[in-house]
C-alpha cells in the first residue's frame, strides 16, 4: 500500500469534526485499528463490509491486512470526499454514500465469503447488530461480525444466564451464533473522548436452523415480552400474553417464579415454541 497522509492531516485538510448527534468518535491510532482487524480472522480472499468509516482509519487497516475488497457505507456527507480520495489510491475500496439502516442492496456488492468489520457509531450499533441477527434467509450473507460497541452493550451481547447483563441481545446473539468479547478500548483512545469505554465483540459461526427452532420473529417477541419487565417473575411479565402462562411454563420445566435473566437460550426457544405453536387448551 502506498504511503498515505496521516489521518490527523486528512481531518485538518477537510475541516472534519466528530458529531455527537451521529454517535461519532474517531479512533485514529493505527496500531489499535490493526489490532481490531487482527481479531476478525484472515482477510485474504474475503470481501469486507464496514459501516461508519469516518475518516477511514479502520479502512486503511483492512486494506493493509489483505482484504480482497472493502465496501464502506458512510451516512455523513462530510466524509465522502476524503473516503473517495482514499479509494482513488486503491482499487479495492468501494464507497457507498447512505444510511446503513436504510440503504438496501449493499450485500449485493459483496462476494462471499464476507466479514463485517466496523467501529460502529454508538447511536446505531445495537440496531445494526439486531438487523444482522434477525436477517432472513438464514444463514446470513456474512461469515463473521467484528464490531465496536460501548462496553456495557458488548457485555450484554456476551452475558450468560444468571448475569445481571443477560438480556434480549444475549439470547439473540447466542442462539444463532457464537459471541465473544475480544478487546477492550479505553475512552482515552478516541477523539473526542466519550464518557464510556468501548469493547470489540466477534460474532461468528452462524449455525444452520434446526427443525424444532422457533422463528426469529417468535423468539424476538418472547424476549421482548420477558425482558420488557425484567425485574418481574415470568408469571407476572407474561400474564397479559396468556392467562394460562403458569401451565405453559410448567409444561416445559420452567418455574413460573423465575426471572428472565435466569433462563437459558434453549429455554427461551422452548417457551417461544410453546406460546406460539402449542397453546394449552
Amino acid at each position: 500500500m502506498a504511503p498515505l497522509p496521516p489521518l490527523r492531516e486528512i481531518i485538518a485538510n477537510y475541516q472534519l469534526s466528530a458529531r455527537k448527534s451521529l454517535g461519532q468518535n474517531f479512533l485514529l491510532d493505527a496500531n489499535l485499528n490493526d489490532k481490531i482487524v487482527s481479531y476478525s480472522g484472515p482477510l485474504h480472499g474475503h470481501d469486507i463490509l464496514e459501516i461508519g468509516p469516518g475518516p477511514g482509519g479502520l479502512t486503511r487497516s483492512l486494506v493493509k491486512a489483505g482484504a480482497r475488497r472493502v465496501v464502506v457505507v458512510e451516512k455523513d456527507d462530510r466524509f465522502i470526499a476524503p473516503l473517495r480520495e482514499l479509494a482513488s489510491s486503491m482499487t479495492n475500496i468501494v464507497v457507498v454514500h447512505g444510511d446503513a439502516l436504510k440503504t438496501k442492496g449493499v450485500e449485493k456488492r459483496l462476494r462471499p465469503p464476507v466479514r463485517v468489520i466496523a467501529n460502529l457509531p454508538f447511536n446505531v450499533a445495537t440496531k445494526c447488530l439486531v438487523n444482522w441477527l434477525e436477517s432472513e434467509p438464514w444463514p446470513p450473507f456474512w461469515k463473521s461480525l467484528t464490531l465496536m460497541f460501548q462496553e456495557d452493550v458488548a457485555r450484554r451481547i456476551v452475558a450468560k444466564p444468571g448475569d445481571s447483563a443477560f438480556g434480549r441481545l444475549s439470547v439473540l446473539s447466542q442462539w444463532r451464533t457464537r459471541a465473544r468479547l475480544v478487546m477492550r478500548v479505553p475512552a482515552t483512545a478516541f477523539v473526542p473522548q466519550p464518557k464510556v469505554n468501548a469493547a470489540v465483540v466477534r460474532i461468528d459461526h452462524p449455525r444452520a436452523l434446526r427443525p424444532d427452532d422457533p422463528s426469529i420473529v417468535e423468539l424476538t417477541q418472547v424476549t421482548r415480552w420477558a425482558f420488557g419487565q425484567r425485574r418481574k417473575m415470568l408469571r407476572s411479565s407474561l400474564k397479559k400474553v396468556d392467562s394460562a402462562i403458569d401451565d405453559h411454563l410448567q409444561s416445559i420445566g420452567i418455574d413460573p417464579c423465575a426471572r428472565p435473566e435466569t433462563l437459558s437460550t434453549d429455554q427461551f426457544c422452548a417457551l417461544a415454541r410453546t406460546l406460539f405453536r402449542s397453546p394449552i387448551k
